[in-house]
C-alpha cells in the first residue's frame, strides 16, 4: 500500500517516504510519501482561501455518507489498524465501531442550532432589543493525533471540525499514518471539498512545528504525550489550544465492592488496547481487607487475556506500538521488582509484545505508578480506606479519569467531589464515555478544555453576538 499526503484533496508527490512495518511480524504494511515545508505552507493557504460554503445539511450529509462508507468497509479498516499498530483485531473492530458513533453524532450535531436569545428589557438600563448568538467556523484548524487510536482520534477531531464548518490540516502519527490517510480519502469520496482537509506527514521542523507556530492557524488540537503538549503550548503563540495529554488513571476498589465486577473492570481497564490508552487503568488501589482476594481473582482473570498474533480471533492482547516501547515497559517492571514488588503473572516479552502483567506489593514511589505506564500492566497497591485512596490517586501530576468500585452512595459522592480529575466513573472503568459527552483532564492531562463531539465543535468555532431592535 503506497499512499501520499494530501494538500487540499490532491495527492502530493515526493521522493521521500516513510515505510510502516507491523510491530508483530516486522513485515511492511505500507508506505507514505512525505510532505515538506512547501506543502505545509500550501495547506494553510488552501484552508484560508477556500470559499465554498457548506450548509448545515450538506455538512451532515457528508458526515453521514462517510459513516456509511466506513461501515461498509469496517473490516478493511480494522485490519489496516491491526497491521500498522499491532493491536488485536478484537480491539480494532471496536475502534471502527466507535468511529462510526463519532460520525453519527457529528452529523446530528451539524444540524443542531445552539444559538441563544437574550431579551434586553430586563433591567432599568435595558431597552427594547434582543441579543442573539450564533456560531461561526474558524479559518484554519490544525489537528495532531497519536498512534494508540489511529482511527478514532482522527475521527474525533475531523468530524467535529467538519460539522462546525472549519477547514482542517491533519498531522497523524508517523507510526500509524495509513488508516488516517485512508479515512481522509473516504471523506473526499463522501463529498468533502478538498480545500477543507489536508493531511501532512513529514519532519517535525517542516510540518508540525511550522503549523503550530503559524499565526494564521486559529486552533491547534493535539492528543499525545505531556512533553509534546507542553512544547506546543510553549511555541504556539496567540491561538486556541486543545491539549489532551497523558493519564495515570486509578481504579479504586473499596471493601464493599462486588469483587467480580471489580476484577473485570481492572482487567478490561488495564489490558484493552494493549494498555495503550490515556484512560487505561494504570494503578489499582485496593482496600487492605479485600486486597488478597481481589488479587487472587485478578490473576485468574488475566489468564483469559491471550497474548498472540493480533490477527488471530482468539487473541485479546496484541503488541504495543514497537519493540522500544515494550523494552521500556519491561524495565519499568524490573525496577518495581527491585523495589520490592512481585510479578504474579505475565511479564514476558517477545519483540513488541508484552504479556498482561499483574504486579503486587508495588511501592507508591516507583516509576510504574508515579508516571504513565503505557502498556498492559496491572499494578496493585493497597490502601487503608477511601481517604487514603483519594490522597494516593491525587498524588501524581496527572488528572484525567478515575474509576471507583463501591456499593455505597455516600462513598461514591465523596469520591466524585474529592478526586482531582476530569472524569470519575462509579462501578465502571475510568475511560467510560460516549462519543458526544465531554472528555478531558486537568493538571498534566490537559488544560481543562473538553473534547467529545459537542465540546469539540465549540473549540472549532467561535460565538458571534448581534442585537436587533425588538
Amino acid at each position: 500500500m503506497n499512499l501520499s499526503c494530501y494538500v487540499a484533496g490532491k495527492a502530493t508527490a515526493s521522493n521521500r517516504q516513510i515505510v510502516i512495518k507491523s510491530p508483530y511480524s516486522g513485515k511492511t504494511v505500507g508506505s507514505v510519501a512525505l510532505a515538506g515545508r512547501e506543502q505545509t505552507d500550501a495547506a494553510v493557504l488552501s484552508a484560508l482561501n477556500q470559499r465554498e460554503h457548506l450548509t448545515r445539511f450538506q455538512r451532515a450529509e457528508i458526515l453521514e455518507q462517510a459513516r456509511r462508507h466506513l461501515e461498509i468497509r469496517s473490516e478493511e479498516f480494522a485490519r489496516l489498524i491491526t497491521g500498522e499498530s499491532g493491536l488485536c483485531i478484537r480491539e480494532t473492530r471496536y475502534e471502527v465501531g466507535r468511529a462510526l458513533d463519532v460520525l453519527r453524532f457529528a452529523a446530528m450535531e451539524a444540524l443542531r442550532d445552539d444559538g441563544e436569545i437574550f431579551s434586553c428589557d430586563i433591567s432599568p438600563q435595558g431597552k427594547a432589543r434582543k441579543i442573539f448568538t450564533l456560531r461561526e467556523p474558524l479559518g484554519c484548524a490544525v489537528c495532531i493525533t497519536p498512534f494508540n487510536h489511529p482511527l478514532n482520534t482522527v475521527v474525533h477531531k475531523l468530524a467535529p471540525a467538519i460539522a462546525a464548518g472549519t477547514p482542517v490540516i491533519l498531522k497523524p502519527s508517523d507510526k500509524t499514518p495509513l488508516v488516517a490517510i485512508k479515512f481522509a480519502e473516504l471523506l473526499y469520496e463522501a463529498g468533502l471539498p478538498g480545500p477543507r482537509l489536508s493531511v501532512l506527514l513529514g519532519a517535525t521542523a517542516e510540518v508540525a512545528e511550522p503549523l503550530v507556530q503559524d499565526p494564521r492557524v486559529d486552533v491547534v488540537s493535539f492528543t499525545g504525550s505531556v512533553a509534546v503538549g507542553k512544547r506546543i503550548a510553549a511555541i504556539a503563540g496567540y491561538k486556541k489550544l486543545v491539549l489532551e495529554l497523558g493519564g495515570n488513571d486509578p481504579l479504586i476498589v473499596l471493601d464493599d465492592a462486588d469483587l467480580d465486577t471489580a476484577v473485570t473492570l481492572a482487567a478490561e481497564g488495564s489490558y484493552r488496547n494493549s494498555g495503550q490508552r490515556c484512560t487505561a487503568v494504570k494503578r489499582i488501589l485496593v482496600q487492605e481487607s479485600v486486597a488478597e482476594e481481589f488479587t487472587r481473582r485478578l490473576v485468574g482473570k488475566t489468564k483469559e487475556y491471550i497474548c498472540g498474533d493480533p490477527m488471530d480471533e482468539i487473541t485479546r492482547v496484541g503488541t504495543v506500538i514497537d519493540e522500544p516501547a515494550a523494552i521500556h515497559l519491561e524495565k519499568v517492571v524490573q525496577e518495581a521488582v527491585a523495589a520490592g514488588a512481585k510479578v504474579l503473572i505475565g511479564g514476558g516479552r517477545r519483540g513488541a509484545q508484552l504479556e498482561p502483567t499483574v504486579i503486587a506489593k508495588v511501592p507508591r514511589d516507583c516509576r510504574m505508578v508515579t508516571c504513565e505506564s503505557f502498556g498492559p500492566l496491572a499494578p496493585v497497591l493497597t490502601v487503608k480506606d477511601l481517604d487514603d485512596a483519594i490522597t494516593l490517586a491525587n498524588s501524581t501530576e496527572y488528572g484525567l479519569s478515575a474509576g471507583v468500585v463501591t456499593n455505597s452512595l455516600d462513598k461514591a459522592i465523596q469520591a466524585v467531589k474529592s478526586l482531582r480529575c476530569g472524569t470519575v466513573n462509579i462501578n465502571e472503568v475510568p475511560g467510560f464515555r460516549v462519543e458526544n459527552s465531554p472528555f478531558g483532564g486537568i493538571k498534566d492531562s490537559g488544560l481543562g478544555i473538553k473534547e467529545g463531539v459537542i465540546d469539540a465543535m465549540k473549540c472549532f468555532s467561535f460565538v458571534k453576538t448581534f442585537s436587533l431592535p425588538l
